[in-house]
């Protein structure tokens, strides 16, 4: 592609004229690609939220004539050539405007095509290749399927109420299930009024487990596991709604109030526990600082024991 752009596509523009168009040549191709060091990406990221701009294409002439090229105006991107890493971590309010292939998923083509268009309408082009039985079949059910995919997406394969899944999302869930049953416990603060014996908390705890037994896939101990934790869960907010001493009140998010304290934790660096919820799945587990040593395995074994510390003379010692 990157190829095409160079020759076929910049000799077709130059021919517009012909076709009593405007000529225009492209001046500023980039890519996100595995060619591009990963220290480059951040800067072409702010790159393509370099917008077109009348007046500094003028001022770009004016200082190319006068030969002063070094607070020239950055050009906005004309093409950039990506693979699937587009698909995430792309947020770039003024892309409009993509050429895709039919990816082999679904979900794939949903995240690719959805980074144009965020803030002003999009435009997607899908070229299909009629020797294909895939692509000839998207290309007859278009329509349809675009109407649809949202059906198509491939399904995860997961294990129902896992205990790694529980520990990371159970408290939200048990949360959620009591507050949005009705008004009584939606505002913020009521996470203060939590009772044992409300037909709301009942009645969450009744629908989990009922749940749990659907999927439990014949395992005997789910259950009774699943009720320890929520019972070990509801006890802990029973406690923290308690604590009203000096005026505390426990509600579901902290406020700045001085007094709201809150009951959910977002997930960050801090430690987590059982009240730690998630904002995205991407949160599922904190960052873990990495330290490359390059000497290999056996190469120095006072490493370990070394990080952090003044490593000179450090090895003969460690070595006996």
């Amino acid at each position: 592609m990157r190829r095409l752009v160079d020759d076929d596509v910049q000799t077709r523009l130059k021919k517009m004229d012909q076709r009593g168009l405007t000529v225009r040549l492209l001046h500023s191709i980039d890519e996100l690609t595995s060619r591009k060091d990963s220290t480059d990406i951040p800067d072409v990221l702010d790159h393509l939220e370099v917008a077109f701009d009348p007046r500094s294409e003028a001022k770009r002439k004016e200082m190319a004539r006068r030969v002063q090229f070094k607070d020239m105006p950055r050009r906005p991107l004309d093409v950039l050539l990506v693979t699937n890493m587009v698909s995430v971590g792309v947020d770039v309010q003024r892309l409009g405007l993509m050429v895709v292939g039919q990816p082999k998923t679904t979900a794939e083509y949903i995240q690719a095509t959805s980074r144009v268009g965020r803030r002003f309408p999009g435009l997607v082009f899908t070229p299909y290749n009629w020797t294909r039985p895939r692509d000839l079949s998207h290309y007859e059910r278009f329509e349809h399927y675009h109407a649809t995919f949202y059906n198509h997406v491939e399904a995860l394969s997961v294990t129902p109420f896992a205990s790694g899944a529980l520990s990371r999302g159970l408290t939200a869930l048990l949360v959620s299930c009591v507050r949005l049953q009705g008004t009584e416990f939606n505002a913020n603060q009521r996470a203060s009024w939590i009772d044992r014996n409300h037909p709301y908390v009942k009645e969450a705890l009744k629908t989990i487990l009922r749940r749990a037994e659907l999927v439990g896939l014949g395992d005997d101990q789910l259950l009774p596991n699943l009720r320890a934790e929520l019972n070990e869960r509801l006890d802990e907010w029973l406690a923290e709604a308690q604590r009203n001493a000096g005026g505390r009140v426990l509600g579901y998010d902290e406020q700045r109030d001085g007094i709201t304290v809150g009951l959910l934790h977002r997930a960050g660096m801090e430690p987590w526990d059982d009240f730690t919820c998630l904002n995205s799945l991407r949160d599922v587990e904190p960052n873990v600082g990495l330290i490359f040593h390059d000497g290999g395995l056996d190469a120095d074994p006072s490493f370990v024991a070394a990080v952090g510390e003044d490593t000179e003379g450090g090895d003969e010692e460690e070595d006996s």
